[in-house]
């Protein structure tokens, strides 16, 4: 057990991280305020106690389904590895032509009820945040039966991990991802993770 556990977790951690590092309004939104110095530690707050809510909803809700129909492990095993294949590839390819680099700068830095108005609309009123969390995640979670609570602690710590460096590394990172290629290096990185995470998840027992 303690090595099905351990495995769990670093393997929530993987993906979780991988899922979280892609460049989108949230990320821009908890980069620009530690820019700023505004208001972080709501912000990372709101984004963090939001991830843990999505993620375990899906932990549970996935475990509960799989145990009621187990032929369900099997069809999310294949999807979960389907749909990180094809975001695999697409990092990868956005890491090949992408020229761009996140804009960060411009805003005033506003009122706390706004900073945090602002982050729970760009949390829960994004689509893919639920795909990400409740879905993927949950199934992945899924076919690592007893060791799937371990699974969504570890997507969480990457969560937790991501946001509190985002909003108070900001300053630290702001020069270096001005910059397109450093995107373009995230982007590999995150593709290759996707990959790899999909083989594995194809092998597994």
């Amino acid at each position: 057990m303690p090595a099905l556990t351990t495995t769990a977790w670093f393997a929530g951690f993987a993906l979780s991280f991988s899922l979280i590092l892609a460049i989108g309004a949230q990320n821009a939104f908890v980069l620009r305020q530690g820019l700023m110095r505004a208001h972080v530690g709501a912000v990372v707050a709101i984004c963090c106690l939001s991830e843990a809510v999505l993620i375990f909803a899906g932990v549970a809700g996935f475990g509960a389904l799989s145990a009621m129909a187990p032929w369900m492990l099997d069809a999310m095993r294949w999807g979960g590895a389907a749909f990180l294949v094809v975001y695999g590839l697409r990092s990868l390819q956005a890491a090949w032509v992408a020229n761009a680099a996140l804009d960060t700068g411009g805003a005033a830095k506003g009122s706390l009820q706004a900073a945090a108005g602002t982050a729970l609309v760009l949390t829960w009123a994004n689509p893919h945040v639920y795909l990400d969390t409740v879905g993927l995640i949950g199934a992945v979670a899924a076919t690592y039966g007893p060791g799937r609570w371990m699974f969504g602690a570890g997507a969480l710590s990457a969560s937790v991990l991501f946001f509190v460096l985002l909003g108070y590394g900001a300053r630290g990172l702001a020069p270096i991802f001005a910059r397109p290629k450093a995107w373009r290096i995230l982007d590999g990185v995150v593709g290759a993770t996707m990959l790899a995470l999909a083989v594995k998840l194809t092998i597994t027992a």
